[in-house]
């Protein structure tokens, strides 16, 4: 099915994916930006919200499904992605979104990625990466740069951290983009695009936590930092310069599409509608499954 509703007459705006509860982050979290980005993204694709299914894990950014219209699923730590992988298998005319922070998908949830990608299901994945573990107090996450002090590595962190552009990019992501909230108007296109990419989108978001993050990652300052990469000239069909470019993750904030695959796979989901098709004039009758069944026990039992 296509992304958009082309035959719904409805002209949806952001109200209509707000639910009624409140968001409770902290004053000045990133996922406020996050969330109402998406809520725009979703107004410009034209489907319902009866259409959508949301699909989270557990930390911060987790929460995102309850302040959605959208059907939610709020799953254990870090198993978001094979949760929504069976959603859209099971019903593949849904649009399904993730959502997860990066400790939910880097740590425990990290192996999940790379077959997620090779499988190449139609989700977009929204991670909200703040280096830390917000909802548990301040811990060290598996973006934390090394060196850093928290109340799980007190002396510093001695580990490098993961880079999530650059991971998805070498497992193959067919798109692959990072925004900020400071950012709106491009952080909204950019989840638009990849919704609307036919294939697996990964969208990483520079979303900071106002508690226990540093002061060089809040919104004020990522205005400053910021560097677009359609400012920058970069060829988004390029994936070897898009890899050069993630590897500057932690040290430039590059902002934009990285990489878009000009000539993307067939998705998962189609290539089991296609099998389901060729193996229907295979089936056989009920009768004959029967009469088969019958002549291979007698078979067994003459044996």
């Amino acid at each position: 099915m296509s992304t958009e509703c082309p035959l719904s007459p409805e002209v949806f705006t952001t109200k209509d994916f707000r639910s009624s509860l409140k968001p409770i982050w902290c004053p000045g979290c990133g996922d406020y930006g996050v969330v109402t980005a998406i809520y725009r993204a979703l107004a410009t694709i034209k489907r319902p919200p009866h259409e959508i299914a949301f699909i989270s894990g557990i930390g911060c950014s987790s929460r995102i499904p309850g302040y959605t219209t959208a059907y939610g699923f709020n799953t254990v730590h870090g198993r978001a992605l094979p949760i929504a992988q069976g959603i859209k298998m099971a019903n593949p005319d849904l649009l399904v979104l993730v959502a997860g922070g990066d400790g939910d998908g880097f740590s425990i949830g990290g192996g999940h990625v790379p077959h997620a990608i090779r499988r190449n299901p139609d989700l977009t994945y929204i991670v909200m990466d703040n280096q830390i573990y917000g909802l548990t107090k301040g811990q060290l996450s598996p973006t934390s740069p090394r060196g850093k002090k928290t109340s799980s590595s007190v002396y510093g962190s001695m580990e490098d951290p993961v880079n999530p552009l650059l991971y998805v990019l070498a497992y193959g992501a067919g798109f692959v983009a990072q925004g900020v909230p400071a950012d709106m108007e491009g952080l909204a296109k950019m989840i638009e695009e990849a919704i609307r990419y036919p294939g697996f989108a990964f969208v990483n978001v520079q979303s900071p936590c106002i508690t226990y993050g540093d002061a060089d990652t809040q919104l004020k300052t990522q205005r400053m930092r910021m560097r677009k990469l359609e400012a920058e000239g970069h060829d988004a069909t390029n994936r070897l310069r898009a890899m050069e470019l993630a590897q500057e993750y932690g040290r430039t904030l590059y902002t934009g599409v990285f990489y878009r695959n000009p000539n993307p796979p067939p998705t998962y989901e189609s290539q089991i509608r296609e099998r389901q098709q060729n193996l229907r004039g295979e089936t056989m009758a009920l009768e004959q499954l029967l009469s088969r069944k019958s002549t291979d026990d007698e078979n067994l039992t003459a044996s």
